[in-house]
């Protein structure tokens, strides 16, 4: 996709601001508990705590934080029930949008991401309108600038991912959501491991003029704002000098 851009590459470029530290603990701390209340509140054998756990100790959220939302879960510390939903919509430029949301209200919830869809232009449709453009993949990234990505991708497969792509200055692992943990654990003893995750990648791209583009961007970041929206999902292609325009 030379000359274009995806929003999972621009939400890493971007990084996290310090401003919104405490947001991004709350998100993990959302995903903690509800993996804990699936499949118990042992990593080693809740493969969805394992790598909840794992994520927030890449992002630095503190030990004792992650301890305290796995008691909460498991009912040693009193907490409210939080639960799943995913929305399905259409923004600018006809790009499909998932949204996966944790939350204790579903209608307040509901309002805010259509308010919030309405408002940058797009449009919040029914269960199952954009779903089927998406596949669930798992994803490892790792920085580009310190490895031989020849090498990265040789052991990567070796060990049963799917694909490998460069994508700017990062090496994008793509794995089936149940070989995740299998290939992160081979290639971590020799490559330093950015994020792991489960991800919904599109199955193919909706590329956007500029203004769709500028639209969509902020659409997207309004919905990730959201404090009850764990992750964003979208198979828009932006162009490379719109995302300029828009971080500057």
């Amino acid at each position: 996709m030379s000359g274009h851009s995806r929003w999972s590459q621009i939400k890493r470029q971007k990084g996290v601001a310090d401003a919104r530290r405490g947001q991004l603990f709350t998100k993990l701390t959302r995903e903690i508990i509800v993996a804990t209340r699936q499949g118990g509140s042992d990593p080693e054998s809740n493969s969805r705590l394992r790598l909840a756990v794992q994520r927030a100790r890449d992002d630095n959220m503190p030990i004792d934080s992650i301890e305290r939302a796995i008691k909460r879960a498991s009912g040693q510390v009193e907490g409210t029930a939080l639960t799943e939903i995913i929305f399905e919509g259409y923004g600018p430029g006809g790009a499909a949008i998932l949204v996966q949301a944790l939350t204790d209200n579903r209608n307040r919830t509901l309002a805010e991401v259509r308010n919030t869809f309405t408002r940058g232009g797009g449009t919040l449709g029914e269960a199952g309108s954009v779903s089927w453009l998406f596949e669930p993949r798992g994803l490892l990234v790792i920085d580009a600038d310190q490895v031989d990505a020849e090498e990265l991708a040789l052991s990567a497969i070796d060990a049963g991912a799917d694909d490998v792509k460069i994508e700017g200055s990062s090496v994008e692992i793509y794995t089936k959501p149940e070989d995740l943990e299998t290939v992160r654990k081979a290639l971590e003893p020799d490559f330093v491991i950015s994020s792991a995750e489960l991800s919904q990648s599109p199955k193919a791209a909706v590329k956007l003029d500029d203004k769709a583009a500028l639209q969509a961007l902020k659409l997207l970041d309004k919905l990730e704002e959201l404090d009850e929206v764990q992750h964003v999902f979208t198979n828009a292609d932006f162009p490379n000098d719109i995302v300029q325009e828009y971080r500057s």
